[in-house]
Formats: structure tokens, sequence, C-alpha cells
């Protein structure tokens, strides 16, 4: 009988430690398929700038410096790794890109030209997809940390190997909207 109860309880804790394993695996499938939401964001921005980049020339021909640090603001967040490193560089995407909006305003034709304005719109809507993506790979991640510090799934979570992960935080600067008025 002794047996039995001895035998019931191993289940029972074999069990539990089951269902806290595949929710720690859960979590982590989660936060990385965020992560590769903020990815295809990133990316569709990506590939919009070269083209905004080139709109703005044909009537701001003279602001070089301001397209090569789109450019280079540009290759930087595309090839940096490391959550750190990612968000540094986007900041500075951002940043420059904000420079790229504000020159255009000293241009009229630019700011009426159709296709500045279907740009205009695309940016501004892959920023909002950036932003809501970067939200539901936080919100992840931090039901991953929590339950990474919680008693006892602590215990299982270091018995695993799982970790906590990093947010993907903004500078101050970055928390401000993409001025794109026109």
């Amino acid at each position: 009988m002794i047996g039995y109860i001895i035998l019931g309880i191993v289940v029972v804790l074999a069990i539990w430690i089951i269902a806290i394993f595949n929710g720690f695996v859960v979590l982590k499938n989660r936060a990385k398929e965020a992560w590769s939401d903020i990815d295809v964001q990133l990316k569709r921005r990506y590939d919009l700038i070269p083209n905004l980049v080139e709109t703005v020339k044909g009537y701001a021909a003279h602001e070089k410096q301001i397209f090569e640090n789109v450019t280079q603001a540009r290759a930087s967040a595309m090839s940096a790794t490391g959550m750190k490193d990612k968000a540094a560089a986007e900041n500075q995407l951002s940043e420059t890109l904000k420079s790229l909006f504000a020159v255009s305003e000293n241009y009229p034709d630019l700011k009426a030209s159709t296709n500045f304005l279907e740009l205009q719109r695309e940016i501004t809507d892959t920023e909002d997809k950036v932003q809501a993506a970067r939200r539901f790979y936080n919100t992840n991640v931090r039901d991953m940390n929590i339950k990474v510090e919680s008693f006892p799934d602590n215990i299982i979570a270091k018995s695993f190997g799982f970790k906590q992960m990093e947010l993907f935080e903004m500078a101050e600067a970055e928390k401000e909207p993409v001025s794109v008025k026109f």
C-alpha cells in the first residue's frame, strides 16, 4: 500500500515537472515567434528606406549628408546582432529618418508627390507594426522572465537551463513617435 502511495506521489511530481517544463517551452517559443515578427517588420522598413531616400533625392539633391546618414544607419541596423546592439542601431535609424523627414519639410513639391505620400504612409504603417511587434515580444519575454524567477518554477528553470530573456528596450528618444507630418 505504501508503495502505491509513493508511486502516486512520484507520478504526480513527474506530471508537475513536465507541465512546468512544457510551460517554459511554450513561453520560449512564443518569444522567438515574437522576435521573428519584429524581424519581418524591420525588414519591411529596411526595404522602404531606399525608395524613400531616392524619392527625396530627386527633390533635395544637395542634402547629401542626410542621405549618407540614413544609408549608413540602415546598414548598421540590418547587420546588428544581439538585443542591445539591435535596439541601439534601430534608435539611430529612427533618428536619421526623423532628420530626413525634417529636411523634406523644406520642399513643397516633394510633400505633394504621390510617390512620397505613399512611402510616408507605408513607413508610418510599418512603424506602427514595429511598435506592436515590440510590445508582443516584450510581453512574452516578461511572462518568461516571471516564470523563471517564480518559486517553485525557478527550480525547474535552473535544472533545465531556462534563463531570463532580454527585453527589446528603446532609448528615451525612440519612445517619441517618428514625426511624418507633411
